[in-house]
């Protein structure tokens, strides 16, 4: 019995398939099988049923299951404490938000490079619920998104807070007086689809004055939502980082409102119990470099 067959079964199981379990291990289908069959080799017992379609773990696939976290757990705490961060080599697969991409991404990278020169990265940009469902799946590692952790063993990292203004075109003839929440309403919404925490957030929002509003268009990143809001198609609840060039030449414009939302968090999101995880530093130090103004 190797670390490696334990790793292989480990990833199986929590990822669900042979090819799923591949792709995470960057090798094949049929040598991830192999090690698999080597394993229940060697201990002697079948760890899947493969009498039905999909094949499920037997009783003693559960119980090695246990096992096999804590020593891959126990494994990665051994190379934390004792190997030197340039010698430690492995993969973190982890999703980020746009804000996150169009801020300090680069700087994480930058410094993730320097300290672990041979850690392979593997970035995917998304929207917040939806990457958070890939790291309940086991398919992400780590989140770096606004703070959306409504879900069990999920510990998390505060990275800072963006702050956030509703804008429009100053074509659009919104005005500049304070608007409620009923009054803005009446406009039409450029919003960002129903999977963002910038979505929920944007609902939240109207419902506590006991309105809806309408939605011009829901897209998938600020950029659109921007772009669709300087040419006066409606209003947009944007980060203001993003438009300060926009708001300085009067291309934008700020619309104030009663009741303000609260800047919005960002966090780094990893699985909780994982102390000494790949992720886990990422997330450390991602919070080091953090920086969103």
């Amino acid at each position: 019995m190797t670390l490696q067959q334990l790793e292989t079964f480990f990833w199986t199981v929590t990822l669900g398939s042979f090819a799923a379990a591949a792709e995470r291990l960057y090798t094949t289908q049929s040598t991830v099988s192999m090690r698999v069959r080597e394993l229940e080799r060697s201990l002697g017992v079948d760890l899947f049923d493969r009498s039905l379609r999909s094949a499920r773990l037997t009783p003693k696939g559960r119980e090695l299951m246990e096992y096999a976290s804590r020593m891959l757990d126990l494994s990665t705490e051994l190379q934390h404490r004792i190997a030197t961060p340039e010698s430690l080599a492995g993969s973190v697969r982890f999703g980020v938000a746009e804000v996150v991409s169009t801020s300090w991404l680069p700087q994480l990278v930058r410094a993730l490079s320097a300290r672990y020169p041979q850690l392979r990265l593997e970035i995917e940009e998304g929207l917040t619920s939806d990457l958070m469902a890939s790291l309940h799946r086991g398919e992400l590692e780590l989140v770096l998104a606004p703070g959306y952790t409504r879900m069990p063993d999920v510990r998390s990292v505060s990275l800072g807070k963006v702050e956030f203004a509703w804008m429009a075109s100053p074509a659009l003839g919104a005005g500049t007086h304070l608007h409620t929440p009923a009054e803005l309403a009446a406009w039409p919404v450029i919003g960002l689809q129903p999977e963002s925490f910038h979505y929920s957030a944007i609902e939240d929002w109207f419902r506590r004055d006991h309105v809806r509003c309408h939605y011009l268009a829901r897209c998938k990143s600020f950029a659109v939502a921007g772009s669709m809001t300087m040419a006066a198609m409606g209003i947009a609840y944007l980060p203001l980082r993003y438009y300060e060039a926009e708001l300085a030449s009067g291309r934008m414009q700020i619309i104030p409102v009663s009741d303000p939302l609260e800047p919005v968090e960002f966090v780094a999101a990893f699985p909780l119990g994982h102390a000494y995880s790949l992720a886990a530093s990422v997330a450390e130090i991602a919070r080091e470099v953090s920086d969103f103004s």
